[in-house]
């Protein structure tokens, strides 16, 4: 059964997903480049089921079959991705279904610091181009990489209302609750997966591996050894995965313009998580 870390894009996923690589891990050392949990999808996941998967309506017929092959081991997996929990097709195809799933971990983020994030890792042009991205129904990827597979993001808010509707194990993690108090959270997130799954944790590795994927730790390892999930654009223009972490804050980078335009398009979700 798989189990999914998902979340908007740029809201959290990868210290969540670091977090459990290396609470999993037989290794000694925290390792940002360490890899036990992998995205959906990749290529390899749709091996022999398409021609043309970078095709949208290819990769959403599929998608459920791909999973379907990747539980035939009966194992727990565990799953980044990006993708909404999304209907296709008019109802016909569907991201992931409660046979194939065993729950999901929901990682958001207040859009007004999302923007930010938005702006800087996808080279945007200005606050205004970077809300766009929030507010379109977007599909990221298509290309002819092993990661480059269709990514049905949709927008901000419909990512967030998509994952609501799956009530199958729904565990909600807010980012900026990570940051004012990491070991609350994520030792949630480890009572959650012992609930849920035969999985067992020690008490001093847990500790442990909070303290060790402090933001700062993790920053200091990718300037000393890279990080493997940076874009090679942003890695040609060394420029940083973990880059403003807990010191993007709204409140310093937006202004009242954008700010306004941020909770017209978003304002009655971020009022339902709390942010206004």
């Amino acid at each position: 059964m798989i189990l999914w870390l998902s979340s908007y894009p740029k809201s959290g996923n990868t210290w969540v997903r670091l977090f459990l690589n290396n609470l999993l891990s037989s290794q000694k050392d925290f390792n940002i480049n360490n890899n036990i949990i992998s995205q959906f999808p990749i290529r390899s996941h749709f091996l022999n089921l398409s021609d043309n998967i970078n095709d949208q309506d290819e990769f959403a017929k599929y998608c459920i079959q791909a999973q379907q092959r990747l539980n035939l081991d009966n194992k727990l997996k565990i799953f980044k991705t990006h993708n909404a929990f999304w209907n296709w097709g008019g109802g016909k195809y569907t991201f992931t279904d409660e046979k194939n799933s065993l729950g999901v971990i929901y990682i958001v983020r207040d859009p007004r610091n999302v923007i930010t994030s938005v702006l800087n890792y996808y080279h945007k042009e200005s606050y205004d181009h970077a809300l766009e991205f929030l507010i379109e129904n977007k599909v990221l990827g298509g290309d002819d990489s092993e990661i480059g597979l269709p990514t049905i993001i949709g927008s901000w808010s419909n990512h967030y209302k998509s994952w609501k509707k799956f009530k199958k194990n729904y565990l909600i993690i807010k980012y900026e609750n990570l940051l004012d108090n990491p070991q609350n959270e994520f030792i949630k997130i480890t009572n959650y997966l012992e609930t849920i799954s035969n999985l067992k944790f020690e008490k001093k590795k847990i500790f442990k591996t909070i303290e060790e994927c402090s933001f700062k730790n993790m920053s200091k390892q990718e300037d000393e050894f890279g990080f493997n999930d940076n874009t090679k654009k942003n890695k040609l223009l060394n420029k940083k995965f973990f880059n403003l972490g807990p010191n993007n804050k709204w409140e310093i980078y937006l202004d009242k313009e954008i700010l306004n335009k941020i909770e017209k398009n978003f304002g009655n979700e971020m009022k339902e998580l709390g942010y206004l």
